[in-house]
């Protein structure tokens, strides 16, 4: 047997099965032989009773404790055919019992293992929207400050231009508010990919459980 072959439970069950029948049939046989044996001998016992001389009836009670030792022998081996076979099923039972366990195990750590996966995935989506919107920020940032600066340039060169500064003004508030909205959704997109990170780090601790 290979050792693969050897270390498969349902291949190993049905060489002990097979083990167990062989030798129950061989005890068999051996009691029948040996009942048939003594049968024999005392019938050729009852026959010479009358004629055999001391020493042949000497000869035959030997044979007849030797037939009873060696039946007494397979009662013997009978029953540590039973014991062993006894242990073997308590064995066998509770060998399904660990497969059992093993199956269910396997398929909470297969569960574990796609939900970490899942998770992964949404985490790598969340770092790239973040990143795109750390981006917006950036440039929002940059043009904030280009109307700042624009501002304070219009400001300067005339005090006629309040139209204007009225008008850049309104466009600086609004870009202020869209400012504004962005950084609590970036500070809202922060939070879930801190949630999320902290469920992947449960996940994957919970993998090394299952894995150890």
């Amino acid at each position: 047997l290979s050792v693969t072959s050897a270390e498969d439970p349902v291949i190993m069950s049905n060489i002990r099965q097979n083990l167990r029948e062989k030798h129950a049939r061989h005890v068999a046989d051996l009691r029948a032989y040996y009942d048939s044996e003594i049968q024999s001998l005392k019938q050729q016992l009852e026959a010479s009773q009358r004629t055999a001389s001391s020493e042949d009836l000497k000869n035959i009670n030997q044979n007849i404790f030797c037939d009873l030792f060696l039946l007494n022998r397979c009662d013997q081996l009978d029953a540590a055919l039973d014991e062993a076979s006894a242990r073997i099923k308590a064995l066998e039972n509770k060998n399904n019992m660990l497969e059992k366990q093993v199956a269910d195990w396997r398929e909470r750590f297969c569960a574990v293992s796609d939900t970490s996966k899942v998770l992964q995935e949404r985490l790598e989506e969340m770092r790239t929207s973040n990143k795109e919107k750390d981006n917006t920020i950036s440039r929002l940032k940059s043009r904030l400050k280009d109307l700042e600066e624009a501002f304070e340039k219009a400001y300067k060169l005339s005090d006629n231009k309040n139209a204007r500064l009225k008008e850049e003004n309104k466009m600086f508030q609004n870009l202020l508010g869209e400012y504004e909205s962005l950084g609590k959704e970036h500070e809202r997109v922060k939070d879930t990919l801190n949630a999320t990170e902290n469920k992947l780090l449960d996940a994957n601790t919970e993998i090394s459980d299952l894995k150890r």
